[in-house]
């Protein structure tokens, strides 16, 4: 029970690696505002039963995070529960077309900044203004191997490059509000996000990892779990590796 009596928000939980951080987050005791796009009477249910199982409190949000006036609406909701906000997890992220980079149009790569970097920004400013009121917090970013050796589509990688330089420069300038700043870069996770790649991508893809296998969301999240948690008191300004040993 890592995270008993904290207050967890995660952008994207409805599925993929954003709603395994749900599950794993609810059984390890946290409370959960759950951000998503549109609502949906399975994860309502989902919501649900995880309180149930779990004895948290789990809140649906929703919003279109490419909608300044929708981001403002979910805080504003978020805030009239009145309760403080311990934990961000800036999951939520799109993929564009897999196109050479000399194709892929400056509107599309606008379209993925708005929601993998400016709606990331825009959210993490919201949430640390309530957790600076404490002196506490822990932010996650995450962001993806790409990021870091550029190996995906330019627009998916350069969002994820610039989450991952936000991620740094955030943590200095919130550790001396007691805030925690950290990136997760996850390799290839078997989720719907990566469930259009190629063959021939896959493939080669596997043959870089040296346990030939992709993650299971679970494994990322878990790891999110960790820095949510006390246990990681002392680290911030990190980009962590959940890649099973890319190379």
């Amino acid at each position: 029970m890592l995270l008993t009596g904290k207050n967890a928000m995660i952008t994207g939980a409805a599925g993929g690696i954003g709603n395994a951080m749900l599950r794993v987050f609810t059984r390890e005791g946290a409370n959960v505002w759950a951000l998503d796009l549109k609502p949906s009477e399975v994860f309502e249910a989902q919501c649900q039963g995880l309180s149930q199982a779990h004895g948290v409190w789990v809140s649906p949000v929703y919003c279109d995070l490419r909608s300044a006036g929708e981001r403002k609406a979910a805080f504003s909701q978020v805030m009239a529960d009145k309760r403080p906000l311990d934990i961000l997890v800036n999951n939520a992220g799109i993929m564009g077309e897999d196109k050479m980079f000399q194709m892929t149009s400056e509107a599309e790569m606008r379209d993925i900044f708005d929601v993998n970097v400016f709606a990331m920004l825009e959210v993490s400013r919201f949430a640390t203004r309530l957790m600076a009121r404490r002196k506490s917090g822990s932010v996650i970013n995450i962001a993806s191997v790409a990021g870091l050796d550029g190996d995906s589509r330019i627009d998916y990688s350069a969002s994820k490059a610039a989450v991952i330089a936000a991620t740094k420069k955030m943590a200095r300038e919130l550790a001396p509000m007691g805030i925690r700043a950290n990136a997760l870069a996850p390799g290839y996770v078997d989720t719907s996000l990566t469930a259009g790649l190629s063959q021939k991508v896959v493939d080669e893809t596997l043959n870089k990892i040296l346990m030939h296998r992709p993650a299971q969301p679970e494994e990322i999240a878990n790891v999110a779990a960790f820095l949510a948690s006390d246990l990681s008191s002392y680290v911030t300004a990190q980009v962590w590796r959940v890649d099973g040993g890319m190379v």
